[in-house]
């Protein structure tokens, strides 16, 4: 009996129901999914070279069919209507071809839902500066944005707009009115995209990420006039991200590009996301800082360790480290000790403040 060719649209659905986050597929293997920030095997046959390029056929955009395979990489958007939206990764592996593709839900998530820390929601108050979400790949920063970007839409009368690389979360407008440009489609690059949307009367930017030096200057420039900008940056910290944010410039400029990040950032929101044998899935633990008048001087001085004991002390706007978010989530029953320990950066502090060391510990989740 002849063996079912394997069908993208089948093999999407019933990913999503099964829910997953990720697909991924190559030829000369079965498909894979990711599930709870765990890579598992399909118990299916191993896909062939026809067949992932059929596969291709079935989802590239129109637009993009004649020159996929002229690409080493490229990425785009995909739609199965009533069942979830996909980012998907098209590449080359061995001159075979190769996806990797992530699902995108219809609805925007509120910060409730995504289980993040009420102290996010004050970074929707803001007028201007900029906000960076940060993290490794896969910890939930588009959702985060999103969320923070719904909520200025739904309460306040501004024009936000996007520049995506592929666009992921569809706004619908509320109050405000939102814009979302897609790089490649929209406007070429982040770069000119930036350059252009000054003069598109914009409240908000939101960046999909800031990923060179040009980039982060035109962000930077864009805050100095009275913006707020979103965006996102591959760090794991407060204090790398200052750290990766300087490094992207000359020795020579990084004290003039100092006082810039001093005078513009407004804070950053980092976070991993961890499983929960508790709760059956992963939860978000965060690092906050909010850049306050003690953080700036800080930052000028480049004085980095300060910033940490700022964090620490929490005092002031709700700030609190990756520490003190996990032995939150531990108190509340939602991880256990092992759990936060496997991702913490500083081991012993957080055993210290799970054991007591740390007391009186504000619910920042409530």
């Amino acid at each position: 009996m002849e063996e079912e060719k394997f069908n993208i649209i089948s093999f999407l659905k019933k990913a999503v129901a099964m829910g997953a986050s990720d697909e991924h597929l190559r030829v000369g293997h079965s498909p894979y999914i990711r599930k709870d920030g765990i890579i598992w095997r399909v118990n299916a046959p191993t896909l062939t070279d026809s067949e992932l390029k059929d596969a291709v056929a079935v989802i590239v955009p129109d637009v993009l069919r004649d020159s996929i395979y002229n690409a080493c990489d490229m990425d785009f958007l995909f739609e199965i209507k009533g069942c979830s939206r996909f980012r998907v990764n098209f590449s080359q592996q061995l001159a075979k071809p190769a996806l990797v593709i992530r699902n995108i839900p219809y609805a925007i998530p509120t910060i409730e839902e995504l289980e993040l820390p009420q102290a996010v929601k004050q970074f929707s108050k803001l007028n201007n500066g900029i906000v960076l979400v940060t993290g490794p790949t896969g910890c939930g920063k588009s959702s985060t944005l999103a969320a923070l970007i719904d909520i200025i839409n739904s309460e306040y009368q501004k024009h936000i707009v996007t520049l995506e690389d592929p666009i992921e979360f569809v706004f619908a407008n509320k109050k405000s009115i939102v814009s979302q440009r897609q790089i490649g489609f929209d406007t070429p690059d982040f770069m000119s995209g930036l350059k252009y949307v000054l003069r598109q009367d914009p409240d908000i930017i939101l960046l999909g990420e800031i990923r060179d030096e040009e980039t982060m200057l035109a962000a930077l420039k864009a805050a100095e006039t009275g913006h707020l900008v979103f965006a996102t940056l591959h760090t794991n910290n407060s204090i790398q991200t200052i750290n990766r944010i300087v490094d992207m410039f000359e020795q020579s400029s990084r004290d003039i590009i100092r006082k810039q990040v001093a005078d513009t950032l407004r804070g950053t929101i980092a976070q991993k996301l961890v499983y929960s044998s508790a709760l059956k899935k992963r939860i978000p633990a965060c690092e906050i800082m909010v850049v306050t008048p003690t953080v700036q001087d800080y930052i000028i001085k480049d004085n980095y360790d300060e910033i940490y004991n700022c964090l620490k002390d929490g005092s002031y706007d709700e700030m609190m480290t990756l520490n003190t978010s996990l032995t939150t989530l531990v108190k509340q029953g939602k991880l256990t000790e092992k759990e936060a320990l496997a991702v913490s950066e500083d081991e012993n502090e957080l055993n210290k403040m799970i054991k007591g060391a740390f007391t009186g510990t504000v619910n920042y989740y409530e």
